[in-house]
């Protein structure tokens, strides 16, 4: 970087684009799309797939919600916002299939826009985007740790073909039970047959069970002695080839970043909390994973899809975003979804989407339409000398809350009291890795 003296990475959550955003003039609309400009890279979670509708079959899921659909002429709103580097394997990336991925990742090429997370075979999935910037050369490495059965790509082989898919990372969750409780769970087992089913299983040549004088397998959940509560790990393989593509990346690369998407949180108020606005952490596999990614040469860690924004943490000098929140949310208009969406909620064939989402969100009473909260959102801006990160600039912003859902979803600048709120938030839950976040002229600042 010796010929590089300033550069800046802009940082945004979740987008998922359904109708255009160009065309609107509001002040604190277009100040957004100014400081976007003015980076040299601007990254976003793309939890959506490039798909003209109806054109091909879509995936069929027990429990359907929204599939989601970007239809290829709205790339030119991403281009408009300059969002230049797309993690692009996020949950709906499968929403139409195989070729739903495969689609978007050639719409994205044609439209030049840099992504990762997705892949004719899981080495493509895994493997770094590049973008080249007057300021030097960012990568991007996206992954994955929630993701539809089938949809993570396959590894290919000398004699068979990879699968096209996303960088799924694997992990299994891990509840901590008292003696007492364990021994409970032993005696259920046995009674309705769970110890029959694994010999079974097991006689079958299926991996045996975790079971030992201190953990059992139950209903193929592993428990263990310990304090109350829940852990999640990630796969030690999934971990190791994810260091081994930083270190590649950044030998390639003037800056690196890193980007994962996973709906899993963790810590304390998972025990306590009602509503997902309240649940305050990150899952246990996606902390330990972005420290192994900065440890292994990234500059940068985010982590999206709580839909809301969580803790800063400065590992070692560099930012872990547990949370970037959601950025552009035109969840609730879709043209066309699949029949089980509406039979889930107890609709026929000739329901339209309008039916679905009064139905899903109990008439704006639930769920995100029914928590101003879930709307208060922010973006972040990296500001590197040299070699240096010196400062990160934290833009409170809300996506509408109060408006009808034609127009709802689209970031604003928060107004004053709003944008105190959204960052009072981000102090508390960043003061917890000891990160100090000051308030200067209504954003968040983060000296280094």
């Amino acid at each position: 970087m010796a010929n590089v003296s300033r550069q800046s990475i802009a940082l945004t959550g979740d987008t998922l684009l359904t109708r255009r955003v160009s065309v609107f003039r509001e002040d604190r609309f277009l100040e957004i799309r100014d400081i976007l400009r003015s980076a040299d890279a601007v990254f976003t979670n793309f939890d959506s797939n490039i798909h003209a509708y109806l054109d091909d079959p879509h995936q069929q899921r027990p429990s359907a919600g929204s599939y989601l659909t970007t239809e290829p002429a709205l790339l030119d709103e991403l281009k408009w916002l300059n969002i230049n580097l797309i993690a692009c394997g996020s949950t709906h990336a499968d929403d139409y299939g195989p070729k739903g991925i495969l689609d978007t990742i050639r719409y994205f090429d044609s439209a030049g826009i840099i992504h990762a997370g997705s892949g004719r075979n899981l080495a493509e999935a895994r493997s770094p985007g590049y973008l080249d910037t007057a300021n030097g050369r960012v990568a991007l490495l996206a992954a994955t740790g929630s993701f539809h059965h089938g949809s993570r790509a396959g590894q290919q082989r000398s004699d068979t073909l990879g699968w096209p898919g996303v960088n799924g990372i694997r992990s299994k969750k891990i509840y901590t039970v008292d003696a007492d409780s364990l021994q409970q769970l032993r005696q259920i087992g046995g009674a309705v047959g769970w110890e029959q089913a694994k010999a079974r299983n097991l006689f079958q040549g299926g991996a045996p069970a975790v079971d030992s004088e201190t953990a059992y397998d139950f209903l193929g959940h592993v428990f263990q002695v310990g304090t109350p509560g829940e852990t999640t790990i990630a796969n030690a393989s999934d971990l190791a080839e994810a260091v081994r593509n930083v270190r590649n990346a950044r030998y390639f690369a003037d800056r690196v970043i890193s980007s994962i998407h996973c709906h899993e949180q963790g810590g304390p108020t998972m025990h306590t909390a009602t509503r997902r606005s309240e649940v305050e952490g990150m899952a246990d596999f996606v902390v330990d994973y972005g420290r192994k990614c900065l440890d292994a040469g990234a500059d940068v860690f985010v982590a999206h899809g709580p839909q809301l924004p969580l803790g800063i943490e400065i590992h070692n000098g560099k930012p872990l975003f547990h949370s970037l929140g959601t950025f552009l949310f035109q969840i609730e208009t879709v043209k066309h979804l699949p029949s089980e969406c509406y039979e889930r909620y107890g609709l026929d064939s000739q329901a339209t989407p309008s039916e679905f989402l009064e139905r899903r969100y109990a008439g704006g009473t639930r769920g995100h339409t029914g928590e101003a909260a879930q709307w208060e959102q922010m973006f972040a801006v990296l500001d590197y000398e040299g070699d240096e990160l010196r400062k990160i600039r934290i833009y409170p912003i809300e996506l509408g809350f109060h408006l009808p859902p034609s127009q709802r979803g689209r970031p604003m600048l928060a107004d004053a009291a709003t944008g105190e709120r959204i960052l009072k938030r981000l102090q508390r839950l960043s003061a917890e890795y000891g990160t100090d976040i000051r308030m200067e002229d209504g954003i968040g600042v983060i000296t280094l």
